[in-house]
């Protein structure tokens, strides 16, 4: 956004004018064309829905009709009571005579077949009797072995419907065995025998499903049973097993109709669902509508084109127009670039009575209040420069100061007031050290005993009392460090991390030499900082977080890491390590100064190569 912002204020006069206004053109346009695309792809995609909706609902209600023909047929055989006689007497191996079986077949039999053959639905109702035992009068009544070839006859218990299988019954039947089937199957049962027999009443899976096996372009369908299998009418159909997942995957989880739009693999498509409660399953019809969106897409695309060239042409024809109306204030620029060379004495003539005209007389008008402001300016300076030297000069004398000091001194020793004497002492050495114009750095040491006088003051605030201890070896103490730079940090530990507690305490100095650094470690055993308040603080160090306003706000240590960074490099300066209600530790590490000059030192370790910083532990 602000590459944007930039490019457009570098932008001429014109050039913004034809922008400005090609963009007021073009936002409304994109705006009204995108509803209208949307609307339209909207519109492909319900009028798709409402085509699914109404194929899923002549599908109800052929898969209704064709279920309940199903299950009649079932009862009209369980109510059969001639055909439930001959069954019970086979099963108990009780003899049949020649005559019954005759009249059994002519009557009884020729009933059934005449039922099965007048239902065009039916693929055929067969009765499977529980023995061989049994004489076959096809197409009803069969052998118990005729059974035992289909395949759902493995699981001899199992009843309900079964799916898309072949007929078997007879090894070389071939009118119908390319065919697929489903069937409802009903054990028979008597009350004194038991099972004695199992009814087939089953229909082709096409005259079940029609849906299955329509060839129409774009849709395809399949059966999902509530075990997980999935039935699809034509068998090279290309759909991958993940596509499946996905569609399956959003069936309702009540059983309702519904039809959605999803998109699955970059497709986008027209699911419906139709739960069939009675088959212990759901039809689901898929309508692939990607080349119609594609089409609302291409449309969309040419007319993008279109715009984009006649945006082009309009912006030519604009610019021009702009830069025409604008001829006059170039002239005007041109004046003025001559006055930004220092050229006050230039005069815009031949000014109209335009708004441009008018801007030509203003700025004459102005060149010449500048030159009578400039006038005015030098005798301001003068007068500035006098009133600087005179301030100065009233400048309090700062040995005054110290003299002051060491009179209220050695009075309060007359009266034998020790603690108000050494107080001042401290006062004195603290306001020499602070007021003393140093051109460089200062040692270690000096600055230790700054903050010895600091903390004798700061003692006689608190009921409570800040231990100062110290282990600094010699060679330390005599490296160089920007003055006021560890005070800073040891005032950040009490107010900070001490005050707040009130209760006797200490602050630990520490100095030691570590690959060729100086560090310096103050540690306070105060009331310590969550990692999320020192990772703040850290950041406002280095000036990614604004540290402006408030307390607390890791100004002073941000001015002691710039100082520490403008004395010996990006190097050095200063780490944060803390642990809420133990301590907070603050780790300086500047260069070896002690034996040599800044520069020397800084010689050294470029020529031997060595640049590193090393990460300083807590």
């Amino acid at each position: 956004m602000k590459k944007i912002a930039d490019f457009l204020r570098n932008q001429k006069l014109n050039t913004k004018f034809t922008l400005i206004i090609i963009l007021f053109t073009i936002v409304p346009i994109s705006i009204m064309s995108s509803v209208l695309f949307y609307i339209m792809e909207q519109n492909v995609v319900e009028e798709n829905q409402n085509y699914m909706e109404y194929t899923m609902q002549r599908s109800r209600d052929s898969i209704s009709n064709k279920i309940d023909s199903i299950n009649m047929s079932t009862q009209f055989f369980l109510s059969e009571e001639t055909l439930l006689e001959i069954l019970n007497k086979t099963k108990s191996g009780e003899e049949i005579h020649r005559d019954e079986w005759l009249a059994f077949k002519n009557y009884d039999v020729a009933s059934l077949e005449r039922l099965v053959n007048n239902n065009p639905l039916l693929y055929g109702v067969r009765v499977y009797a529980e023995t061989d035992e049994v004489q076959e009068m096809m197409p009803i009544l069969y052998q118990n072995s005729r059974m035992e070839r289909q395949i759902w006859a493995v699981d001899r218990e199992r009843s309900g419907w079964m799916f898309n299988y072949y007929d078997n019954i007879f090894s070389s039947y071939s009118m119908n065995q390319n065919r697929k089937i489903v069937s409802l199957v009903t054990p028979v049962v008597d009350d004194i025998n038991g099972r004695i027999g199992t009814i087939e009443a089953a229909m082709t899976m096409e005259n079940m499903f029609p849906s299955l096996y329509e060839s129409i372009e774009n849709e395809w369908s399949f059966f999902h049973t509530t075990n997980g299998e999935n039935y699809f009418g034509d068998e090279t159909l290309e759909v991958s097993d993940s596509m499946l997942e996905l569609i399956v995957a959003r069936l309702p989880k009540e059983e309702e109709e519904c039809t959605k739009s999803v998109k699955i693999e970059k497709q986008n498509l027209i699911v419906s669902y139709m739960p069939v409660k009675e088959l212990s399953g759901t039809l689901i019809c898929v309508k692939n509508i990607t080349q119609n969106i594609q089409e609302v897409y291409k449309v969309r695309n040419v007319f993008i084109i279109v715009l984009a060239l006649f945006m082009g042409v309009l912006a030519a024809f604009i610019n021009q127009i702009v830069h025409g109306l604008l001829r006059q204030f170039y002239e005007i620029l041109r004046s003025i670039r001559q006055v930004q060379k220092g050229d006050l004495n230039v005069v815009i003539e031949n000014c109209g009575k335009d708004e441009m005209g008018e801007l030509g007389t203003q700025i004459n008008t102005m060149l010449e209040r500048i030159r009578q402001l400039m006038e005015d300016n030098l005798k301001r300076e003068m007068l500035m420069k006098n009133s600087e030297i005179r301030a100065l000069q009233n400048q309090i004398n700062a040995h005054f100061i110290y003299n002051v000091l060491e009179s209220i001194k050695m009075m309060a020793e007359i009266d034998e007031e020790y603690a108000i004497s050494d107080a001042v002492t401290s006062l004195g050495k603290l306001l020499r050290y602070s007021m003393k114009w140093v051109s460089g750095n200062v040692l270690v040491e000096q600055e230790l005993e700054y903050i010895k006088d600091y903390m004798a003051l700061i003692n006689l605030r608190f009921d409570y009392e800040i231990y100062l201890s110290l282990n600094m070896p010699e060679i330390v103490l005599k490296q160089e460090i920007p003055k006021m730079s560890l005070q800073p940090i040891v005032e950040n530990s009490i107010y900070h991390g001490i005050e707040q507690m009130a209760e006797d305490t200490n602050i630990y100095i520490k100095g030691y030499i570590e690959n060729g650094d100086c560090i310096i470690e103050i540690t306070d055993a105060g009331k310590g900082m969550t990692d999320e308040e020192v990772e703040k603080l850290r950041l406002k160090i280095a000036g990614e977080l604004d540290s402006n306003g408030g307390s607390g706000n890791g100004i002073g240590l941000k001015n002691v890491q710039d100082r520490i960074h403008i004395a010996f490099g990006e190097s050095y300066g200063i780490e944060i390590a803390s642990k809420l209600g133990c301590y907070t530790k603050v780790i300086v590490r500047i260069p070896v100064t002690h034996g040599g000059s800044l520069e020397e030192q800084k010689k050294k370790r470029r020529n031997s190569g060595y640049e590193d910083i090393t990460d300083c532990g807590r």
